[in-house]
């Protein structure tokens, strides 16, 4: 059976970076892979300006999905760090319209369980994709929905990104690795400008990197891919693989997940 995955991504490159391994691993088994990306990525550039760059990640975001296997992802267009003033609910409302609109089988979102994330978009998504697969399935939570056709609908496999330590599941990356490369080399504005701002840091912390800092100016993938390697090279140790991304896995409720172990 095809199962459908639904991913919420904070920025136009945050799944790719969090979870693209596992997202090209289950586009390569038939999944259909369906990227929500909530804000429009417009304020991580040192030299554009807001709306070229959005534009740009925006087109940037198409072609990342494509190396992945995905299908176009869904742009909601909220401004880069927008999400803290947002009325609340308006995100949970978003979500959850989509997951009972397509029916995953499958949801990836940041987690809003892990460590504390200092990036308010990034909270604010992880929250609220929480709270959209905790509602989903309750016919009485935005119950105008029935009357457009949307059906109430359970999530039975969450996958929260999450730092290894807050992980309880390990995905092996290693087929899918050099996709989830390709996926974010197609990020090619926020390679350049998660780079340059590193350099920038380690400019003013005094550090010479001679010719490495001409290097990964001349080719920021190649310095995110040698980065990205060793991240998930450390993960991947941890249960036996060359590769892999971590998450906070969750399916039933712990008493439900009790019988079933029982069961087995």
């Amino acid at each position: 059976m095809i199962q459908t995955v639904m991913v919420f991504s904070p920025h136009p490159d945050d799944a790719e970076f969090h979870a693209g391994g596992t997202m090209a691993a289950m586009a390569q088994t038939g999944s259909r892979i369906i990227p929500v990306v909530v804000t429009d990525g417009r304020c991580g550039s040192f030299h554009l300006n807001g709306d070229s760059l959005a534009g740009l990640r925006a087109e940037e975001a198409r072609e990342a999905a494509k190396a992945l296997g995905a299908e176009p992802p869904i742009l909601l267009g909220y401004p880069d760090m927008s999400l803290d003033g947002l009325p609340p609910g308006t995100l949970r409302q978003d979500f959850l319209r989509l997951l009972r609109t397509y029916q995953p089988d499958i949801v990836i979102s940041p987690d809003a369980a892990g460590p504390w994330d200092v990036h308010p978009d990034h909270r604010a998504v992880a929250i609220a994709a929480s709270e959209a697969v905790l509602f989903a399935p309750l016919p009485l939570a935005s119950p105008r929905h029935a009357e457009e056709g949307l059906r109430p609908h359970f999530v039975v496999e969450k996958y929260f990104w999450t730092k290894l330590d807050h992980a309880n599941h390990i995905v092996d990356i290693s087929e899918s690795m050099e996709r989830k490369l390709a996926a974010l080399a197609r990020h090619e504005s926020q390679m350049r400008f998660l780079v340059e701002d590193i350099l920038r840091q380690a400019d003013k912390a005094g550090l010479e990197l001679g010719e490495l800092s001409e290097i990964a100016r001349r080719e920021p993938a190649l310095a995110m891919r040698w980065a990205l390697e060793a991240e998930a090279a450390e993960i991947g140790a941890k249960a036996g693989y060359r590769y892999g991304e971590a998450f906070r896995k969750v399916r039933f409720h712990p008493l439900v997940e009790r019988l079933l172990s029982q069961k087995e």
